[in-house]
C-alpha cells in the first residue's frame, strides 16, 4: 500500500506594516518605521522562501522559528548569495532552511521596538562592514519579530537629524535675539541709570556744602541774639512767624534725609547697573555679598513687612566669575523664594480672617515668612573627588516657605538634564547652566512641603528634629580659582 505524501503548510504571507501617520521626531522609535513581518519555521525549505521572495520583492528577510522561538534570521541578500552557487540546487534549495541557516549565519542585530530610532541608526553603524547591508529584528513581544529595512532606518535618521540642526539653528538664532535684545536693554539701562547719578551726583556733592553754610548761619544767628538781646519789633514779627526755634531743629534734619535719601538713591542705581553689566569675555573676581546686597535691593519694593532677610555672610575672598550671570541666578532664585513666601502670608491672612479663633491662634503661631543666605568657604561639595579644587564657595539661599511637592520637584530636577531644558528652559534651569556650565560649579536643590516633615517626625521614635521643616533649599558651590 502506498505511503500517504505528507502535505507541508504553506508559508504565512508577509505583512508590511506602515510608519505612523505622525511625523518623526528627537524621540520617535522603531515602531514608528514600516517594519516586515515574515516569520517561517525552519522546517520549511529554501526553495519556499525563495519563491516568496520572487513575490515580494521590497522584503528584506524572512524570520525564522523553532518551536515558537525566535531562531535567527535570513536577509534576502544572503540568501541570494547562496542561491548563485553551484551547489544550490542539491543543497539548500530542497534542504530545511537551518541547513541554510548553518551556512548562511551571520551575526545580527536584535533591538527592541521602543528603541529610539537615534540609537538605533547609531548601533547599526558600529557594525562590522559585512552586516552593514543586513536588516535589523525589531522585537514587539516575546512571540512577534519584524524586520526593518536598513535602508529605512538611514532615511529616518537623517530625516531626524535634519529636524534637530533645524531645532538648533533656531534655537540659536531665539537666544541670539535674546540676548542681543538683553544687552540692548542692559545698555539702555546703564544709560538711565547714569543720567541719573548725574543729578544724584551733584546733589551729593553740594550736600555737603549746604551743610556747612547752615550751620555757619546758625552760628550768627546766634552771635546776632547774643549781642542784640532786644530785636527791633519788626525781626520779632519776623521770628515768630517763621518759627525760628523750630527751623533751627528741623533743618538739621531735612539736611539729612536729603542725604539718605540721595545716598539710597545711589546704591539703587549703582546696583541697577550691576545687575544689567554686560559680562567681559573672561571671567573677573567680583565681591558676591555686593552682589547679593544689590540684587536685594532691587527687590527691595517686594520684600514687605510680610518678609524678612537674614543674612549669615562669612569671610569670602573675591571670586572669579560671571558676576552679570550669578546676578542672574541670585535674582532667579530669590524670586523664585519671595513668590513662594507672599503665597503663604495671604493664605495665612485668609487663614485668620475665615477660619475659627483656635485656628486663628495656630496660625498666628507659624513663623513668620523668612529667606536666610548663608555665605561660606568651605571643603569640595562631594567627599573623595580629588579632582575637585580644595576650596569652593557656598552660596545658600533657604526659605521657610510651603515647600515644594515631590511630583514638581521631580520636573525641577529633570530641566536641569540638556534633553529637558532643550524642551523648556525655565529660570532655574538657566540658574542652573550658569553655574556648572560657565563656572564649574555645583547646583543642588531641596524642598519639604509641610505634610512631608510632619510625617517625618511622627515616624520618628526618638524626640523630634527641630529642623525638619517645610521650605526650600538651593545651594551653588563655586570653586576658588
Amino acid at each position: 500500500m502506498p505511503s500517504a505524501k505528507r502535505i507541508r503548510p504553506k508559508l504565512p504571507s508577509p505583512q508590511l506594516f506602515e510608519a505612523t501617520n505622525h511625523g518623526l521626531n528627537l524621540e520617535s522609535t522603531l515602531a514608528d518605521l514600516p517594519l516586515h513581518e515574515f516569520q517561517v519555521a525552519i522546517r520549511h525549505t529554501g526553495m519556499e522562501v525563495a519563491q516568496v521572495f520572487e513575490q515580494h520583492p521590497s522584503l528584506p528577510g524572512v524570520v525564522l522559528r523553532e518551536q515558537q522561538q525566535f531562531f535567527g534570521m535570513i536577509s534576502r541578500q544572503r540568501l541570494l548569495e547562496f542561491l548563485v552557487r553551484p551547489e544550490a540546487m542539491t543543497l539548500f534549495l530542497p534542504n530545511s532552511l537551518s541547513v541554510l541557516y548553518s551556512y548562511a549565519r551571520i551575526e545580527h542585530l536584535v533591538l527592541a521596538a521602543t528603541t529610539p530610532i537615534l540609537v538605533a541608526a547609531q548601533m547599526a553603524l558600529r557594525r562590522l562592514p559585512q552586516q552593514q547591508s543586513e536588516p535589523i529584528v525589531v522585537q514587539i513581544d516575546s512571540q512577534t519579530y519584524r524586520l526593518l529595512d536598513v535602508h529605512e532606518l538611514n532615511i529616518a535618521y537623517w530625516q531626524i537629524r535634519g529636524i534637530e540642526t533645524q531645532v538648533r539653528y533656531e534655537r540659536t538664532q531665539a537666544q541670539m535675539i535674546q540676548t542681543e535684545k538683553m544687552a540692548s536693554l542692559g545698555r539702555l539701562v546703564d544709560g538711565v541709570a547714569h543720567e541719573i547719578l548725574d543729578p544724584v551726583g551733584f546733589i551729593w556733592g553740594n550736600l555737603a556744602h549746604l551743610s556747612t553754610y547752615t550751620q555757619q548761619m546758625m552760628e550768627l544767628l546766634a552771635a546776632y541774639e547774643e549781642h542784640l538781646p532786644t530785636l527791633p519789633p519788626a525781626i520779632a514779627d519776623i521770628q515768630t512767624e517763621i518759627e525760628l526755634d523750630y527751623l533751627r531743629e528741623d533743618l538739621p534734619q531735612t539736611i539729612a534725609s536729603i542725604r539718605a535719601g540721595a545716598e539710597r538713591l545711589k546704591n539703587l542705581v549703582s546696583s541697577l547697573q550691576n545687575f544689567c553689566h554686560i559680562d567681559d569675555v573672561y571671567p573677573k573676581p567680583a565681591n558676591l555679598h555686593e552682589c547679593l546686597d544689590g540684587i536685594l535691593l532691587l527687590l527691595k519694593s517686594r520684600l514687605t513687612g510680610e518678609i524678612d532677610i537674614v543674612r549669615h555672610y562669612g569671610h569670602l575672598p573675591p571670586v572669579t566669575c560671571f558676576a552679570g550671570q550669578l546676578n542672574q541666578v541670585f535674582m532667579n532664585i530669590l524670586t523664585n523664594a519671595m513668590d513662594a513666601l507672599l503665597n503663604q502670608a495671604v493664605r495665612r491672612e485668609l487663614a485668620a480672617t475665615f477660619r475659627s479663633h483656635s485656628r486663628s491662634v495656630w496660625q498666628a503661631a507659624e513663623p513668620k515668612p523668612q529667606i536666610t543666605i548663608t555665605t561660606q568657604v568651605r571643603s569640595a561639595p562631594e567627599a573623595g573627588v580629588s579632582s575637585s579644587p580644595l576650596r569652593w564657595v557656598l552660596i545658600q539661599i533657604a526659605d521657610n516657605g510651603p515647600g515644594i511637592g515631590a511630583e514638581q520637584r521631580q520636573k525641577i530636577l529633570d530641566s536641569f538634564s540638556v534633553e529637558k531644558r532643550a524642551d523648556k528652559e525655565t529660570s532655574l534651569a538657566v540658574s542652573y547652566q550658569i553655574v556648572t556650565a560657565k563656572h564649574g560649579g555645583q547646583f543642588y536643590f531641596r524642598s519639604c512641603t509641610l505634610s512631608e516633615a510632619t510625617a517625618e517626625i511622627a515616624t520618628q521614635t526618638d524626640s523630634p528634629d527641630d529642623s525638619m521643616k517645610s521650605g526650600s533649599v538651593f545651594e551653588i558651590w563655586l570653586p576658588l580659582i
